[in-house]
């Protein structure tokens, strides 16, 4: 059984219903016939195609990949945590009950995260209950909100909030550093900082201390094998010990709260995959893809099914993970 955790929807939205939220950036979508583009303003942000918003192609996907369950979520350009809170919260609730709508084409197999306005974390909250009452499964959110990392009280009262009403929750990089100065052709933002966002949420609550306020009943994951965090987790664990300003926040060695969290599999290489399972355990990876941008997997969970794993961690890896974490029947 294949259960793809991390995939994403945009629906048809028009420029003017998206001009309600942001008349110069926010987002909509421009199609002809199976092709589109996101749009902000007049210009082209993305090519796509209709899996992205069409429910009845996106069936069609998943028969073609084998996939049993897909969990779909807002592509992170609809976020808009720079828009005042009167306008974020409409839109974000406009979108949630988007996803619903074309989850409905099949909820058996399409299952939905929510969005929500994380620039407010009362409103945050309230929406995420919302949506949850209203069949989302858990929320997706931005690894930080401007300069606020996960760290920050806000994120730290939502963070809190799901876990004490039991809304897993998916953490996706977005709004990457670096800026165009440095970072100004070949995808580099993609490339580069958006795996550094990544390590750097996982660490801002590791390094800070948050996790030992955080409810250990959170259901946590990162996109992307968590970023570069596999990869440098001794570079972290060194300086944990050797540096007291690491030490300064964070009571235990940072290698000790891998429990408290998850990450996806999409690290297209075994040897990545085989890295990020020695240092998370099959028990905290779960099948995602990013399903369907030209950067996610192509043939979801060719990776994890033809890797060396031991069967039990690819039937961990594939569904059983997931299963138990967004609580699927």
């Amino acid at each position: 059984m294949k259960i793809d955790i991390h995939s994403h929807f945009f629906p048809k939205i028009s420029q003017q219903e998206a001009a309600r939220l942001d008349v110069e950036r926010a987002p909509w979508l421009a199609t002809h016939g199976r092709e589109g583009q996101i749009m902000l303003n007049n210009q082209p942000f993305r090519p796509v195609y209709d899996a992205l918003w069409d429910a009845e192609r996106r069936l069609e996907h998943l028969d073609e990949q084998q996939i049993d369950i897909q969990i779909m979520c807002a592509t992170p350009v609809m976020f808009a945590y720079d828009v005042a809170i009167e306008r974020a919260l409409p839109w974000a609730q406009l979108m949630n009950d988007k996803a619903l709508e074309m989850a409905s084409a099949n909820p058996q197999r399409l299952k939905v995260l929510a969005q929500v306005p994380l620039q407010d974390s009362d409103a945050a909250c309230r929406e995420a209950s919302r949506a949850k009452a209203c069949g989302h499964i858990g929320v997706q959110i931005g690894n930080h909100v401007g300069a606020k990392d996960l760290d920050h009280e806000s994120l730290i009262t939502f963070l809190t909030h799901c876990a004490r009403e039991e809304i897993p929750v998916l953490v996706h990089p977005w709004d990457m550093m670096g800026g165009a100065d440095r970072m100004k052709k070949w995808m580099l933002p993609w490339l580069v900082a958006m795996p550094a966002e990544t390590q750097l949420a996982i660490l801002s609550l590791i390094l800070s201390g948050a996790f030992e306020r955080l409810p250990r009943n959170l259901k946590l994951c990162f996109a992307h094998g968590g970023g570069s965090f596999a990869y440098l987790m001794g570079r972290v664990d060194n300086a944990w010990e050797q540096r007291d300003i690491v030490r300064e926040d964070c009571p235990q060695k940072p290698s000790s709260y891998l429990d408290r969290f998850y990450v996806d599999s999409a690290v297209f290489d075994p040897r990545a995959l085989q890295l990020l399972v020695e240092t998370m355990g099959a028990d905290r990876v779960m099948l995602g893809s990013d399903a369907p941008f030209p950067l996610g997997e192509q043939q979801v969970g060719h990776l994890v099914s033809h890797s060396a794993l031991p069967e039990e961690s690819k039937r961990q890896i594939l569904a059983a993970n997931a299963r138990s974490f967004f609580s699927l029947a």
